[in-house]
């Protein structure tokens, strides 16, 4: 089981996305204000959202191309999932191409953060586009696990 989400960003530059997500700076300005950690390949980033979090082993980082983590700790559905975002470029627009792979089962706690990950996903394209992303806890609230 996996969520798949598209994203195309009004950008020239496939640098500035990649920045966006492989830099603390860059992941604070659109998933969460609370990020820390190593950004290397082997790395640890650790994702704080109110009471809890999420940690992520940075598998693999293609420049401009893939960013690949691995969910190390966190919710119980997430651990040993992977995360990637794929990346090219169309004329004047970035595309990232989203995967949260590896779900054992369509729990409802993933309807959930699939609508979770467009949320920041657009975060991000705000970011990009107008220098201002949404990042927790500045997202947008969509029910009682929040």
């Amino acid at each position: 089981m996996d969520i798949l989400h598209k994203v195309g960003i009004k950008s020239s530059s496939l640098d500035e996305v990649c920045k966006a997500l492989t830099t603390l700076e860059g992941l604070a300005g659109w998933w969460t204000n609370t990020t820390q950690g190593e950004t290397q390949v082997g790395g640890v980033i650790r994702f704080r959202f109110g009471a809890g979090g999420i940690d992520m082993k940075v598998l693999e980082l293609v420049p401009a191309r893939r960013v690949l983590w691995q969910v190390v700790e966190g919710p119980v559905e997430w651990i040993g999932t992977k995360v990637s975002f794929d990346l090219r470029q169309e004329a004047e627009w970035s595309i990232v191409l989203f995967k949260h792979e590896g779900w054992k089962e369509p729990v409802e706690f993933m309807h959930h953060c699939s609508t979770k990950w467009a949320v920041f996903l657009l975060s991000l394209k705000s970011l990009l586009e107008t220098g201002k992303g949404a990042p927790a806890p500045n997202d947008i609230k969509l029910d009682s696990w929040e």
